[in-house]
């Protein structure tokens, strides 16, 4: 049973759901030097904002195998250095996307209308109506920063609002923009125009101090701004002084840099600042949801099922999964094929996907070979998170092309592999319900499943070569249990595949590749 550490205070549902399938210890709060210590007993970390899990921490985890976090934001989590390690990293990125919206909308009309500052005047005996007019959001402009699917969601309720919407997001298309009615411009004008301005990209090193004392000075005078995004992509300091100065009359901020903040923070010391403390996720309803779908896909990736939300994997659609799959097993018993009779110091590898299978997500495909290819020759852990990182770390180029051309079979995935020994190309399609076949090597059509042990030989096609190969084998109490044989001209070189049920000593193999016509020979376990 797999052994989780949960250093976050999660939902009560999402351990029960994890205390059903794994060995939990749910320890929220743990000091970063313990968790230093303890690592490397679990085979999964689950946390929420309040973990840091920094390099060290994953190095540490020798037997880490995925890292959960309950919500949407990885910028607590090391990705880079989890990658490098073939762990898989994952997320809710809806799970709490109606919440921070909501949020959004809250801060929104608070700041129009002033209504923390007056309630705190009331609350000290203080009738004050003429100091708090506020201002309608109805017929204002709300420029959103980044239309995920928060912002999208920030969008409709202004439209219900009575509001205009424009958004900045280089990832849009505009007539994707155009059906949710939103129009889409660059940052510069949005900044110029809107009333609100409204943050919901990630904190990335592009995005950090996205709104510096530059881009605050564009603002419209006396426009608002919102924060429920990632504290560190608005200067915090910039922005009071932009406040300050009179230029932005007012912010909402629910994240900080520095969370929490110190006491002396100057957006603290603000009238026109309304402050809250992270808040955008917090609704029972949201953190149920992030605690279950985090849990469900930690459980399901110990049963062999890949995550619906993975950080550093491409996301496959669940109903796109049970198609890809054998073509995931295919690829991968390709690249292991290849390895056996690629040769040493591998350059380069391309493949080219041809058949019904170019309209699916072929990035897995591509990994999944890379994983093949690099698992039987490397001592390094290596799995479909971490196989393009050491591809490219050994200099090795990956080239992955989608075919029109006519194709014998339904779909075909073509491996052209470049060593220090030349060129070697494999080709397979998965066939009937599911079965994976290697339908091609080195231009010669075979036909086999890529299971168990196989004996590869490249040899001239002569009377007796089979049975030579054969006698070697039988007086080795080596049975073969299939027999394939490709060639393009009669006496002619030839292909030979042998499935057989024991494994062929070195010995064996040298005695094969003595055969007068045998070219070479190679063992391959699947």
């Amino acid at each position: 049973m797999a052994k989780i550490l949960v250093s976050d205070q999660i939902s009560e549902k999402g351990l029960e759901l994890l205390r059903k399938e794994m060995e939990v210890d749910y320890s929220p709060g743990l000091p970063k030097e313990d968790i230093l210590q303890r690592i490397a007993e679990y085979e999964a970390l689950m946390v929420r904002s309040g973990t840091k899990v920094t390099r060290d921490i994953i190095e540490k985890g020798t037997n880490l195998k995925i890292i959960g976090r309950a919500g949407v934001g990885v910028d607590n989590i090391d990705v880079e250095s989890a990658t490098e390690r073939g762990i898989v990293v994952v997320n809710s990125p809806g799970g709490n996307t109606r919440a921070a919206a909501e949020h959004t909308i809250a801060l929104m009309l608070a700041l129009a209308r002033n209504i923390p500052q007056a309630h705190r005047m009331l609350k000290q005996g203080q009738w004050q109506r003429s100091k708090f007019m506020g201002v309608e959001v109805y017929g204002k402009k709300l420029g959103i920063i980044g239309l995920g699917r928060i912002g999208r969601e920030v969008a409709k309720r202004a439209k219900g609002l009575g509001m205009e919407v424009i958004a900045c997001d280089p990832y849009i298309s505009e007539e994707w923009a155009e059906r949710i009615g939103v129009q889409l411009v660059d940052l510069p004008t949005l900044l110029s125009e809107a009333d609100i301005v409204t943050i919901h990209t990630p904190l990335t090193k592009e995005t950090r101090h996205l709104l510096g004392e530059k881009e605050l000075r564009m603002m419209k005078k006396g426009a608002r701004i919102i924060n429920t995004a990632r504290g560190g992509i608005v200067d915090e300091y910039a922005l009071a002084k932009a406040i300050g100065e009179g230029i932005i009359s007012g912010a909402a901020i629910d994240v900080f840099e520095q969370e929490p903040p110190p006491p002396d923070h100057p957006l603290l010391q603000l009238e026109q600042v309304i402050v809250t403390p992270h808040l955008g996720a917090s609704t029972v309803e949201a953190q149920e949801y992030v605690a279950i779908d985090v849990a469900e896909q930690i459980v399901n990736f110990f049963k062999g099922i890949p995550p619906s939300s993975p950080v550093n994997l491409p996301v496959l659609p669940p109903e796109v999964l049970p198609l890809l799959q054998p073509h995931i097993q295919l690829m991968e018993r390709i690249g292991k094929l290849l390895a056996g009779i690629g040769g040493k110091r591998i350059k380069k590898v391309e493949i080219t996907y041809y058949g019904d299978i170019t309209d699916t997500e072929t990035s897995v495909l591509t990994r999944s070979l890379l994983k093949g290819l690099l698992e039987p020759v490397l001592s390094l852990p290596i799995n479909i998170v971490n196989a393009p990182l050491i591809a490219e770390s050994r200099g090795i180029g990956v080239s992955e092309t989608k075919s029109s051309a006519p194709i014998d079979y339904a779909n075909l995935s073509m491996v052209k592999l470049y060593s220090e020994e030349g060129i070697r190309t494999v080709g397979g399609t998965v066939v009937g319900k599911g079965e994976p076949r290697i339908v091609s090597i080195d231009g010669y059509r075979v036909d086999f499943v890529p299971e168990g042990i196989v004996l590869v030989t490249s040899h001239i096609d002569k009377p007796g070569m089979i049975g030579k190969v054969g006698t070697i084998l039988g007086k080795n109490d080596i049975n073969i249990a299939g027999m394939n044989v490709g060639r393009m001209e009669r006496r002619g070189k030839a292909v030979m595949v042998l499935s057989v049920d024991e494994n062929i000593p070195l010995s064996v193999l040298q005695e094969i590749e003595g055969i007068e016509g045998i070219e070479r020979a190679w063992v391959v376990e699947f």
